[in-house]
């Protein structure tokens, strides 16, 4: 009979059923969404990345050549 309750074991098994396949859909509609607008921006993500990198390679040799040359670490970031 389609009016039959469900019982809450059967219930918590269904959601737990469900939680474990969402996961899993949302993967492969990532996968499918790759787009050239997608990669053209995470090329120029890598861009600003790499010029960052730069910027801050440069500032701390400027800041070791001012403060002596050495080489030491304090144990500070």
């Amino acid at each position: 009979m389609a009016s039959e309750m469900i019982s809450r074991r059967t219930a918590f098994s269904l959601l737990g059923l469900g939680a474990l396949l969402v996961p899993t859909i949302g993967i492969v509609s990532n996968a499918e969404a790759e787009t050239a607008g997608m990669e053209r921006r995470q090329q120029r993500r890598e861009g600003r990345h790499e010029r960052r990198e730069t910027r801050r390679t440069g500032r701390h040799e400027r800041r070791q050549a001012r403060r002596g040359g050495t080489n030491e670490t304090t144990g500070a970031k």
